[in-house]
């Protein structure tokens, strides 16, 4: 089944656009927040760091907790982080599987 039209690569641009701009968010909130703590500053709620994650950031925050050595003491995000991005993969690969299924 197609389920596209000639404007398909222009739609998997910005897919893969957003992607990349929201895990370039995840990270450079990580990074921030970890600049925040070191001079005991405002710092991002965690709420906004885990929505960054959940909008598909999952990626680009995860490689900040561990390039930043921020929040590495938080079991929530140790393993939310990695679970999150589990679960982005399953819906991700559930989709394609349904819409297009000679990809598999």
């Amino acid at each position: 089944m197609v389920w596209y039209d000639k404007n398909m690569n222009d739609v998997l641009y910005y897919i893969f656009s957003y992607f990349m701009l929201i895990n370039l968010v995840g990270f450079l909130l990580m990074g921030w927040d970890k600049i925040k703590a070191k001079k005991r500053g405002f710092r991002i709620p965690e709420a906004t760091l885990f929505a960054a994650a959940i909008f598909g950031g999952s990626i680009g925050a995860w490689i900040g907790v561990y390039l930043f050595r921020h929040k590495t003491q938080h079991w929530y995000f140790v393993y939310g982080l990695p679970i999150i991005l589990t679960l982005q993969i399953i819906v991700i690969s559930a989709l394609l599987y349904y819409f297009e299924p000679t990809m598999f």
